[in-house]
């Protein structure tokens, strides 16, 4: 493209062969500068288009890869869109609830990441106990500290051990010293090994697993400073439960497992987001 100066010597010697007067050389100049101008912004313009179709299209790339990863045919349903316009909207409305399903599969992914991420940490925080002996597990979707029974309590009998008080120490302390476990609901579950309990005070099995998980309730939310020890514990966040022989965590057909059958376990209660298969954490 000429450059200003040229043009300008020759639109002159033009109008001057030409017989054109130097207003009129001007206006011409003028039309030539503003025709340049217009061109210079249909080129912008032009490569500001390019550059989003180009985006748009990464996009669709990428799109294609997720949907793929999912074991959805593209180049399937491109041939059935090329094959027939009949179906073209019924074909887009799977690729539309495809989309969405892969949009609430994230989400859902995401929200199990932090349900784990948040019981990670549950387990961290309870680590201490382990190491005193004590194991954390997840049963039936629940995370469980299961207390020993034989530990807690004599055979058949209701009333804590001196080494029993000292595990629920430990436990409490745990639970009391942390804003996060503090906050939580918890259930005091008793169970009983399958050998029959007949007569006494405590009636049967049932009896009797109600009535330990009473005891270890009652220890874990009284005051510190009981004269015969306690927890300290919220007692709005506590609740006992029985369940008797019903619910073994072994076979009762040898002395180890009804051994560890007469535990009590205490439950961290799940809020509601956390209602989903923790199995998938273990």
């Amino acid at each position: 493209m000429p450059n200003r100066a040229s043009l300008s010597l020759v639109l002159a010697l033009a109008c001057a062969a030409c017989g054109h007067s130097e207003s009129e050389w001007q206006a011409q100049l003028a039309k030539y500068n503003e025709l340049t101008s217009r061109c210079r912004q249909v080129e912008n313009d032009h490569a500001a288009t390019r550059a989003e179709l180009d985006k748009a299209l990464g996009q669709i790339v990428q799109l294609k890869d997720q949907l793929q990863k999912m074991g959805v045919n593209i180049e399937a349903l491109n041939e059935q869109l090329e094959q027939t316009g009949t179906q073209n909207k019924e074909l887009e409305k799977n690729l539309e609830e495809m989309t969405r399903a892969l949009e609430e599969y994230k989400a859902r992914a995401m929200q199990l990441e932090r349900i784990r991420n948040r019981f990670e940490l549950l387990r961290d925080k309870l680590k201490k106990l382990t190491e005193i002996g004590l194991k954390v597990e997840i049963r039936r979707n629940r995370m469980v500290i299961r207390l020993p029974g034989d530990v807690l309590f004599a055979s058949g009998q209701d009333k804590l051990r001196d080494e029993g008080k000292r595990v629920l120490d430990a436990v409490a302390d745990v639970i009391r010293n942390d804003k996060q476990l503090a906050g939580r609901y918890f259930q005091v579950a008793g169970h009983t090994d399958n050998k029959p309990l007949i007569g006494g005070r405590f009636g049967d099995n049932w009896g009797l697993s109600v009535m330990r998980a009473r005891q270890v309730l009652l220890y874990l939310i009284a005051p510190l400073e009981s004269k015969t020890g306690g927890g300290g514990l919220n007692p709005v966040r506590l609740h006992a439960a029985g369940y008797g022989d019903t619910d073994p965590v072994m076979k009762n057909d040898t002395d180890e497992g009804r051994q560890q059958n007469r535990r009590v376990e205490l439950v961290l209660m799940p809020d509601v987001e956390e209602m989903l298969d923790l199995r998938s954490l273990i």
